[in-house]
């Protein structure tokens, strides 16, 4: 332990000067991690923690999940290439296999799966895709409610033409945690549908169980005809997709045409909707991801992600009425956001971080303090976020949930603007 000790003093002392101001959780959370298992990560200094963080969502079954580490292990004991840059393989076949499986019918009987690099490339390519396939440029993207349908144009409209696309986050999480409304879902997808605009939805951060059903656009009984994969999918590690109904087509088919005979190569100047990049289909990560999606399915997780992200709020929510420091709390499933407020109703904005910001960095700090990691997420900066493993059990909620909540009686007792602690039932929320 005492080498790991001194590990962990020379690792934290070496990043700052090695790795740009841009890495976030290492200046946020200065942990070391050298185990880890589940929920929990032990640091190099000896102390354990419980991560509500999850790799920013990507762990569904938490740290190093023995069906995602058999995975890994019988596809490097097997002798298989673990790059091939685009050739079919057993191990992408079978993931293919086990994707298409949890998709509607209607979508999986229709569709085609490409792989990109992960980070933006993903969004990118769906892009690319709508656009060549119905020739237009203009891509609508659902930032906000109420969503103001003069974005389409109106029966007879002259001077219109419809978007390319509708790209929609089920959950806009690094906003802040916005549901959307399953009612305005559904109103998009009709008036998509009207005007044959391709509606794509993006469940990078909501796939594979996150909200309560297997994919987010569920909860509102639509089908899109675009999908933007990644995080979870790749069972920890990276991988991204895009899963896209056949008749839009895609660059590069032997006929040479997207939707309506249109030709299927991108606008000038656009990347290829195919995406680039030497890495997509990862072999381990694409091993990783089966078990991880064949295992969520089988042990109904998403099911176990309502239920116990219901009392998750539910008790979230009971928290921020007795305390005037916590406004708004959101989510679906296992995804929650916790609003900080601030006498001023300063939120801060990035790079000036108001009051409320501050409220939220010191809420993190104290749930450091008592082992829990926590991310702060919205463009003010103010929104305290859990994301626990899909794996996570009613005594380890409950354990968060404690932690969390003594963090916030600290943080309330000693308000880091100096103001003096307000109840909720004893002043302005």
């Amino acid at each position: 332990m005492a080498r790991e000790s001194g590990a962990y003093e020379g690792a934290s002392r070496r990043q700052p000067v090695r790795e740009p101001a841009a890495r976030t959780y290492a200046r946020a959370l200065p942990v070391v991690p050298v185990r880890a298992r589940g929920l929990t990560i032990e640091g190099a200094d000896g102390r354990r923690y419980l991560d509500c963080v999850s790799g920013g969502g990507a762990l569904a079954l938490g740290h190093n999940h023995p069906v995602v580490l058999e995975a890994i292990r019988a596809v490097l004991d097997s002798g298989a290439p673990l790059h091939v840059m685009d050739l079919t393989t057993p191990v992408e076949d079978a993931f293919v296999t086990e994707l298409l499986r949890t998709l509607p019918p209607e979508l999986a009987g229709h569709a085609r799966v490409r792989f990109c690099p992960t980070g933006t490339d993903p969004v990118a390519s769906a892009v690319s895709l709508v656009r060549a396939a119905t020739g237009r440029s203009r891509v609508i993207t659902v930032a906000d409610e109420p969503f103001h349908d003069g974005l389409f144009p109106r029966d007879g409209e002259a001077g219109q033409e419809p978007p390319a696309g509708l790209l929609l986050e089920p959950v806009r999480s690094e906003a802040g945690v916005f549901p959307a409304a399953d009612a305005l879902v559904r109103h998009l997808r009709a008036r998509t549908a009207e005007q044959a605009v391709p509606l794509v939805v993006d469940e990078t951060g909501t796939g594979v169980g996150r909200t309560g059903a297997y994919w987010a656009f569920e909860h509102s009984g639509v089908t899109p005809d675009v999908l933007i994969l990644a995080k979870a999918i790749g069972g920890s590690l990276p991988l991204a997709a895009v899963v896209h109904h056949e008749d839009l087509g895609e660059p590069g088919d032997s006929d040479g045409a997207g939707a309506a005979g249109r030709p299927a190569s991108p606008p000038a100047g656009e990347p290829g909707a195919s995406g680039t990049g030497a890495f997509r289909g990862n072999q381990l990560a694409l091993a990783a991801g089966a078990a991880t999606l064949a295992h969520v399915r089988e042990h109904r997780l998403a099911e176990h992600a309502a239920a116990l992200g219901g009392r998750m709020l539910t008790r979230l929510r009971a928290l921020a009425a007795e305390f005037a420091c916590l406004g708004d709390v959101r989510g679906r499933g296992l995804m929650a956001g916790i609003e900080l407020t601030a006498p001023d109703g300063t939120p801060g904005t990035p790079g000036t971080p108001g009051t409320a910001a501050r409220l939220a960095a010191a809420v993190r700090r104290e749930c450091l303090r008592r082992g829990l990691i926590v991310d702060v997420t919205g463009p003010g900066a103010n929104v305290v976020r859990l994301l626990p493993p899909l794996i996570v059990t009613e005594e380890q909620m409950s354990a968060v949930l404690d932690r969390l909540a003594d963090a916030v009686r600290a943080v309330d007792r000693h308000r880091p603007d100096g103001t003096a602690a307000i109840r909720a039932g004893h002043g302005p929320r």
